[in-house]
């Protein structure tokens, strides 16, 4: 397990903001240094594997949190169609208020590195296998069957994923707002609604 320290939860936190807005590649150790504020001697006490290592924690750093969002949201909200919404208007709400200038960092970051990069690859793997889980949880708990909610769970993440760079793109909510409301009309639909 990687050590933990004042500088190595700076360092990550400015690692994923630069990545979200930059991409992997448009992301030097130096900028993320300069963003962190910490000293160059603790990026590679935390991370020595370089930015390889830093790529796999901050998309797992990310992940978490996304995943401590969205079981928050599933303990909320009653329906799991309920959960989606709530999570796309949260997303749409972000990505107005960095005026469609950021996005997932977990997508930037695979895009670039998956699958040459395995330990990048594997913590998105598991990021997304986490979402995953949170919504087909939920479909289970409201009575679709299981092989169907692994499907509108998988189809849930795509769409959000899909509908961040759409929202970018568009300079707009609707991306975001209009496939959620698909989706949850298909899990509403699963569930007999």
């Amino acid at each position: 397990m990687a050590p933990t320290g004042k500088h190595r939860e700076t360092i990550l936190t400015a690692a994923v903001s630069l990545f979200r807005r930059r991409g992997y590649s448009g992301t030097g150790l130096a900028e993320i240094l300069s963003e962190s504020g910490a000293p160059k001697g603790s990026l590679y006490h935390y991370f020595p594997g370089g930015k390889t290592e830093i790529g796999a924690a901050a998309v797992s750093a990310a992940g978490g949190q996304v995943t401590r969002t969205l079981k928050a949201l599933a303990e909320a909200h009653d329906t799991p169609e309920a959960l989606l919404r709530a999570y796309a208007a949260q997303l749409a709400a972000w990505m107005e208020q960095s005026q469609w200038r950021s996005g997932c960092p977990i997508a930037t970051v695979l895009l670039e590195t998956a699958p040459q990069e395995d330990r990048i690859t594997k913590a998105g793997a598991d990021a997304f296998s986490e979402w995953t889980r949170v919504f087909e949880d939920a479909m289970i708990q409201s009575s679709v069957p299981p092989e169907r909610a692994r499907s509108l769970a998988r189809l849930a993440i795509a769409t959000i994923e899909g509908s961040l760079i759409l929202s970018r793109v568009e300079r707009s909510s609707d991306p975001i707002l209009s496939s959620a409301e698909t989706v949850a009309e298909l899990i509403a639909s699963a569930r007999g609604r």
